[in-house]
């Protein structure tokens, strides 16, 4: 289970998310095996007046943060995160120093899901990787 966050500006995150969300799922599939149709997204286009950064950033900074089950190796997270900036940066044309990324991993046991603890889940894809 993975579940993506992003937050931006409005005014530039709201034409990029399709194509964003996109990249993401991309880097997600090939860096840790996340199926197609687990896709998991979530997008909080702030208005300017709501969200305050860096003065070294642009308005283009967007903080990209992912929740997962815990097991994947630290190689595959690494490969996650290189993915990311280097997509992001040719795709969208964003510099690698206005994104940032989170990653979190839960245990199982801390995860609800479709009515059951995430530990009980039969999952149809292998997330120890």
């Amino acid at each position: 289970m993975v579940q993506v966050k992003i937050t931006g500006c409005a005014s530039q995150l709201n034409p990029i998310k399709a194509k964003l969300s996109d990249i993401i799922h991309s880097c997600l599939q090939e860096a840790i095996g996340t199926p197609e149709k687990k896709r998991f997204q979530r997008f909080f286009p702030l208005e300017a007046e709501n969200f305050y950064y860096p003065n070294e950033r642009s308005e283009q900074y967007t903080i990209i943060e992912i929740v997962m089950f815990e097991g994947r190796s630290v190689p595959a997270k690494k490969t996650l995160t290189r993915l990311l900036f280097e997509r992001i940066n040719q795709q969208l044309d964003i510099a690698v120093e206005d994104i940032e990324i989170a990653m979190f991993e839960l245990p199982k046991h801390n995860w609800g899901i479709r009515g059951i603890p995430g530990d009980e889940l039969v999952l149809d894809y292998v997330v120890e990787a």
